[in-house]
């Protein structure tokens, strides 16, 4: 069985102002989405082989309500500068595992979606101190999307060591956790998938490396945000 990482969610205030950071570093943002029943509303950075998103709750009534209240986004949200792991991690299964969960999961159907399609969302996700865990039977590479489907893919980044890096590839992605020492079976499998790094760490951040991180080069957007982009 094989996975791929989707994409990486991070719980910011309403709007999102943290994306002009972004932007100013250089990615180019592609579209949003509200999430209807969900209570919940983004903005996204697309690249190659996975997304960045950044989410934000809109309704608390809805982020609690019965369809919902179980993956505790509203704690999540609320408790993301106190208590709260401010990330979501989603895989996407490969192409010769397509039946395939990573973790012992239940089902998701957020009333946005069609009612038969859910989301598996990994059964640890009232540990609001891991990540949000979850894996899409739709899930694609971005760069493989269809046409009516495509995204902005190409970012510029501009640096003294080279005039213009762009960030494609999604090559590692490094979580890092006041709570990493005793992790749920549920975060131990996601970490043997390979396709994130666990380490423990005084405050929650996440890291992303992109396309070997040949560069050598790193932007870090603490403390304003709970990112660090190496390339």
């Amino acid at each position: 069985m094989a996975f791929e990482f989707d994409h990486l969610f991070i719980f910011t205030e309403v709007g999102a102002a943290v994306a002009e950071k972004l932007i100013s570093f250089g990615l180019t943002e592609g579209s949003s989405n509200i999430h209807p029943g969900q209570g919940t509303a983004n903005r996204r950075f697309f690249f190659h082989n996975a997304v960045l998103e950044l989410l934000w709750v809109t309704s608390e009534a809805e982020a609690i309500s019965p369809p919902i209240r179980r993956t505790h986004l509203w704690d999540r949200w609320h408790k993301r500068e106190t208590e709260a792991c401010p990330f979501g991690i989603c895989l996407r299964p490969a192409a010769d595992s397509e039946k395939a969960i990573a973790f012992d999961h239940w089902a998701f159907c957020p009333p946005y979606l069609p009612p038969d399609i859910s989301i598996a969302v990994a059964t640890n996700s009232n540990i609001i101190t891991e990540p949000m865990l979850f894996q899409t039977p739709f899930g694609k590479r971005p760069d493989r999307q269809p046409s009516e489907k495509a995204q902005p893919l190409t970012h510029r980044i501009k640096s003294e060591k080279k005039p213009e890096n762009k960030l494609k590839e999604l090559t590692r992605v490094t979580l890092f956790s006041p709570a990493a020492k005793h992790p749920s079976p549920e975060l131990q499998a996601v970490v043997k998938t390979k396709q994130i790094q666990l380490q423990e760490g005084p405050a929650y951040c996440i890291e992303l490396g992109f396309d070997g991180e040949q560069q050598g080069l790193k932007k870090d957007f603490r403390p304003d945000f709970p990112l660090v982009i190496s390339y």
